[in-house]
């Protein structure tokens, strides 16, 4: 049965909600020590971990029903989120500890860069070598992400516009919305000297998902099967949704990210409106507490999971969007404050038996995985949402 959070605000939540800003021009210095707090936490915490043996088949993802750390492989779309955790968190706090093992576990899944078999390559390469290049400039991990870039290219179909999302079901040419995730990857690249046609395949893609993955309200539909041959759209549906006329909390997240990504890489107006519009979308349907629960559309009880990793992603993305629009940033920042501040206080994990942050994940409800657990995307993307509001509290 799902675990009701607790809805009792912790002090360092509180100070987070207190300085949250009612016009953009303000900087309370209570924000930044909220968000350096949570931080703080979250070194301490993963550093317990940094002793657990590199192992490619390993890679942190969640947890069993015995509370013990289960992993993935490297070839698994969340086995970035790890090493690029810790480059997150050495970014932080220069703790040559989480440079040592993010480097170790970053170099594990170096041969993913000639992965042709999936579309993730952006969460498996950008999050790890991506950060680790931001963070050390070190040419290697350069080359990674132009090699990496070039295999995700081989997944584009010009006809449809679009990299292929599965290569399994019984879709024709399946695009799914969280595949504006991987974008960056391609973005990147081609600004590090790679392939200028990888730009052109991002922003393609990214057209022909604004052009089909969204209702009127500015909901997403998770997945857009198209006929490979002619580009036509021939299904819309939510896989991991509710059903086909529902949205899904995570996909929806993507969506707010995704297009603000990738109107950060281009200023295309478009872009910055689907953004906004998907924003919108989740901040008008938010629960009291500001995290989602796994739909958008579902019945909202006790039991009904939410989903730490959506409001997680939706956090970080709304900071990003702040910056991105000013005439909304007030709005988009205090929506961030309040989804980081009640991720803080009623979601944190407190066990000492693993080394997650966060609690309350849903992965995949439809199929019952991972429901009502740590994930360690949504750690990822915590932290990154306490970076950047942290970054803005020092602007």
């Amino acid at each position: 049965m799902t675990a009701r959070p607790a809805l009792l605000p912790s002090l360092v939540a509180l100070s987070l909600l207190a300085g949250a800003p009612a016009q953009s021009g303000e900087r309370p210095a209570l924000h930044a020590n909220a968000a350096r707090s949570e931080l703080d936490a979250a070194v301490v915490r993963l550093r317990t971990g940094l002793s657990r043996p590199v192992d490619a088949t390993a890679i942190p993802r969640t947890i069993g029903p015995d509370g013990r750390v289960l992993g993935t492989a490297a070839r698994d779309w969340t086995s970035g989120f790890y090493p690029g955790l810790l480059w997150l968190l050495y970014g932080y706090s220069r703790d040559m500890q989480f440079e040592r093992s993010a480097r170790q576990w970053t170099a594990v899944l170096e041969e993913q860069k000639k992965n042709l078999g999936t579309h993730d390559l952006g969460f498996i390469i950008y999050s790890s070598f991506g950060n680790g290049y931001r963070l050390t400039g070190d040419p290697r991990y350069k080359d990674v992400i132009v090699e990496a870039a070039r295999s995700l290219a081989t997944r584009f179909n010009a006809r449809v516009g679009a990299i292929r999302s599965w290569d399994f079901g019984s879709w024709r040419y399946p695009v799914i919305i969280d595949n504006m995730m991987n974008l960056e990857l391609l973005f990147a690249a081609a600004r590090l000297g790679g392939d200028s046609r990888y730009r052109d395949i991002a922003v393609a893609h990214a057209d022909t998902t604004l052009r089909n993955h969204f209702r009127a309200d500015g909901g997403s539909y998770h997945l857009v099967d198209f006929d490979p041959d002619t580009g036509v759209a021939r299904s819309k549906e939510t896989v991991q949704g509710a059903g086909d006329g529902s949205v899904w909390a995570r996909g929806q997240a993507w969506a707010v990210y995704g297009f603000t990504m990738a109107y950060r890489e281009t200023r295309d107006g478009r872009y910055l409106r689907r953004a906004e519009s998907a924003a919108e979308f989740v901040l008008q349907r938010l629960p009291a507490d500001h995290v989602p629960y796994w739909d958008y559309s579902v019945e909202r009880t006790q039991r009904t999971p939410r989903d730490a990793s959506a409001a997680a992603i939706a956090a970080s993305a709304l900071y990003e969007l702040a910056e991105l629009a000013p005439a909304r940033r007030a709005r988009y920042r205090l929506a961030a404050d309040r989804i980081v501040a009640s991720l803080g206080a009623s979601y944190r994990a407190t066990s000492a038996e693993h080394q997650y942050l966060l609690l309350h994940g849903t992965g995949d409800f439809p199929r019952r995985f991972e429901v009502d657990v740590p994930l360690i995307y949504a750690d990822y993307y915590y932290v990154e949402a306490l970076l950047r509001r942290l970054r803005q509290a020092q602007e």
